[in-house]
């Protein structure tokens, strides 16, 4: 999970930069110049990074929490405020004023990704198109759905330990039942991934504007999913894997955590908002 984790922010960095057409985005060293790039734009509470104009471009000032490989990356998109404005920038990790802060990710769950709070002091970066651009493009629904597809993977993880379970003992009749409830979501899930992928490769632009909708649908069918099968899991085979199956008890940990990317009831909220303003195929009669 920490490997897609990192994976999953190079392709969206390396989507976002040709999606903008950031200016000289073609001449950044790719994956095959060795770099490694993130995609570091949480912003939550009590969390703030400022971008100022300086001679010779701009600096960024302040904390950036939640900056998945923080000391593996060689490269950032940083979202920054420029006043009330939200604006995405392009910098270089390795160079002065680039401070990640190693305690900041005490947690068990997902610490392979290399997560921490990093301190920017002053640093170098470019922006990337313009400001609000990041937000507005068709892409950023495109990369919700490859976090949704990584969630998936982590649940398959998990419940491969209940499978494989139920090859070698002689599971109870609440067990399999289990199994067969974690098959039937795993299914449904995959299936609408797919259609999804689908959507977003006939009409990558997002001309008949169903990319928000599909987006939050997928994302919140996944977490469900996922969400349920960390429960099946448990009960069907109880503490024996947890305590005793080092692998099976990180993909639990990695899992629980790599979810919370999911808001909860605030994202219900907003899918419910969008369908309410949208002709849904099963209102039909």
């Amino acid at each position: 999970m920490s490997l897609a984790r990192l994976v999953e922010g190079h392709t969206d960095a390396v989507a976002i930069l040709v999606e903008l057409d950031a200016e000289g985005a073609r001449d950044l060293p790719t994956w095959a110049d060795g770099a490694r790039w993130g995609v570091w734009a949480a912003e939550p509470p009590g969390y703030s990074l400022e971008a100022r104009r300086a001679s010779g471009g701009w600096r960024l000032f302040g904390v950036k929490p939640f900056c998945s490989g923080a000391r593996v990356c060689t490269h950032a998109l940083v979202t920054a405020r420029e006043g009330e404005l939200r604006r995405l920038f392009a910098l270089e990790v390795d160079q002065p004023g680039v401070e990640p802060l190693p305690d900041s990710w005490p947690g068990a769950g997902m610490a392979g990704s290399d997560t921490l709070d990093v301190n920017l002091d002053g640093v170098r970066a470019g922006p990337v198109g313009d400001p609000g651009a990041y937000l507005e493009r068709p892409g950023f629904h495109h990369g919700g759905l490859g976090v949704a597809a990584c969630w998936y993977g982590g649940a398959r993880a998990v419940a491969r330990t209940l499978l494989s379970a139920s090859r070698k003992w002689d599971l109870d009749p609440h067990a399999l039942a289990h199994l067969g409830a974690v098959d039937a979501r795993l299914a449904a899930v995959e299936a609408l991934l797919d259609g999804a992928a689908a959507a977003v490769d006939s009409d990558p632009l997002d001309h008949d504007g169903t990319a928000h909708l599909r987006t939050m649908r997928v994302r919140a069918a996944v977490e469900d999913a996922a969400a349920e099968v960390l429960v099946r899991v448990g009960r069907a085979l109880g503490a024996t894997p947890l305590g005793h199956d080092a692998a099976h008890a990180r993909a639990v940990a990695d899992l629980t955590v790599y979810l919370r990317q999911h808001h909860a009831e605030r994202d219900l909220a907003a899918l419910g908002k969008a369908a309410s303003a949208t002709h849904l195929v099963w209102e039909d009669a």
